[in-house]
């Protein structure tokens, strides 16, 4: 009995957006890839959604949404309140992110490149996933170009410093 409530609470949860992703901070742009599902409307319900280079995605009924910027929330509510506006009476949206755009890592490491992003990823995991450092890498002298930094200003980091989706990592080279 408690099971059969405790689920149907989840259900309910997830048919007004406020499971987990409605309390995230994580701003969406362009090469995410997202899934919106509209409950009970499978016309209107779509996987794998990457946006657009201009940050933009196009919604049946709606045309062309700029979701750059916003939380998977954010963008629950714009497309529940354009499909209420003339098409159903009490639409039920979940977006959830399935896929982050990629960080980059460069300079002295084994394998530089883009590479996935992952939720609490650190610049140590960062250069785990790049192979390691090299053998001439500084372990002291590594920089982050912020994405979200409109001057691409390379700032001082650690190897417990936050990556996020999109950031450049730079290893420089150690002299000795």
């Amino acid at each position: 009995m408690i099971l059969k409530y405790l689920t149907g609470f989840v259900l309910l949860l997830l048919a007004n957006g406020l499971w987990a992703e409605s309390d995230s901070k994580y701003t969406l742009d362009s090469g995410d890839v997202i899934t919106i599902r509209v409950f009970g409307e499978d016309e209107l319900s779509f996987e794998e959604i990457r946006l657009t280079d201009a940050g933009t995605i196009s919604y049946p009924f709606i045309g062309e949404i700029r979701a750059s910027g916003k939380t998977a929330a954010e963008l629950e509510k714009i497309i529940a309140t354009a499909l209420r506006a003339d098409y159903l009476v009490d639409p039920k949206v979940s977006v959830r992110i399935i896929a982050y755009r990629e960080f980059y890592v460069n300079g002295e490491v084994k394998s530089p490149g883009g590479y996935p992003y992952q939720p609490g990823l650190t610049i140590r995991k960062a250069v785990a996933l790049a192979g390691g450092f090299s053998d001439w890498a500084s372990k002291s002298k590594i920089y982050v170009i912020r994405e979200a930094d409109p001057e691409r200003k390379p700032q001082r980091a650690t190897i417990d410093t936050l990556v996020m989706p999109g950031d450049i990592v730079t290893v420089e080279q150690s002299l000795f």
